[in-house]
């Protein structure tokens, strides 16, 4: 993993994920939760809840700053984790500070489009997330009104995401809990979904994370990790988009269509996932940039 072997001024490493290195501060009392860390969004890929051996050039500056704009954006849904971009020059671009939360065991997701894993439940039940849908519906089909589903953080890094009902996450974290998450995962996409669409781009559905902030004896519910980036995100142009054709990516599923149709890899097996080849590598640089210059309006410079 790219980033810990970074040596950061002020900065410890204290664990990675897939995707992002998580430090605290140098000065943080041992065995004590620091209130701030430093998020590190390296250029990591990961399929399937496998990391690739593969990075992708900017990616993890691409997706650290389309994050930051659509916190700006949606800061009046709820407030996000970020507390300063004042980083250290080595992960400038790239990091963010955040406050410390206690986050939900979940992945939520909101879903406006027949896509991924809801195009393959439709098949199988009919059904998205619990809700019944309409017969006919083939890929690219738009939704009448947006669909809530969530899956169960796996513990460890390797290990698999699993599908939870909205009564799993009841009985988990209670139906308070349950409720805002599922709420402010559907504002959150549809109010996405509109900046989006006015800027050309369709967001088949997107993934958020979610905390309870503590500070000052509050227990809000801050939104975490990232936001709206093509990791998260399936994005599409809205003039490339037809119903019952898969449209081009504008994400990271051009990496994993390579890997299912092209690569011999299968993702149930234990193996390491294979090297993307160089085309794969500058294809999916280029679309990360792409739909970040399409949706903020800004120019990409590294």
């Amino acid at each position: 993993m790219d980033s810990l072997t970074r040596t950061i001024p002020d900065w410890v490493h204290a664990y990675s994920g897939k995707a992002r290195d998580v430090y605290v501060p140098a000065n943080a009392y041992a065995g004590s939760a620091p209130d701030t860390y430093l998020m590190v969004s390296s250029d990591r890929i990961s399929a399937f809840d496998r990391v690739l051996p593969t990075k992708i050039p900017d990616k993890g500056k691409v997706v650290n700053q389309l994050s930051l704009w659509w916190f700006e954006q949606l800061a009046d849904i709820v407030p996000g984790h970020v507390v300063s971009t004042d980083v250290p020059e080595e992960v400038a671009g790239r990091a963010v500070i955040v406050r410390r939360l206690h986050m939900f065991p979940f992945e939520c997701s909101g879903r406006g489009y027949l896509a991924g894993t809801a195009l393959r439940e439709y098949g199988r039940t009919g059904a998205v997330g619990g809700v019944q849908l309409p017969e006919g519906l083939s890929i690219g089909s738009r939704l009448h009104t947006p669909v809530f589903t969530a899956k169960a953080k796996a513990v460890h890094v390797g290990e698999r995401d699993r599908e939870v009902s909205f009564e799993g996450m009841v009985a988990a974290i209670g139906d308070r809990n349950a409720e805002w998450l599922r709420r402010i995962t559907l504002w959150i996409y549809s109010r996405a979904s509109e900046i989006a669409a006015a800027r050309g781009v369709l967001i088949a559905d997107t993934k958020v994370e979610f905390g309870i902030s503590v500070d000052a004896g509050e227990r809000d519910i801050v939104l975490g990790d990232e936001l709206i980036t093509p990791d998260s995100s399936r994005f599409g142009l809205a003039e490339e988009w037809s119903e019952g054709v898969a449209p081009p990516a504008w994400d990271k599923q051009i990496v994993r269509d390579w890997l299912t149709e092209e690569s011999g890899w299968d993702p149930r097996s234990g193996e390491v996932p294979p090297e993307l080849p160089d085309e794969v590598v500058e294809r999916t640089r280029a679309r990360y940039i792409g739909i970040f210059e399409r949706l903020t309006g800004r120019t990409w410079q590294d």
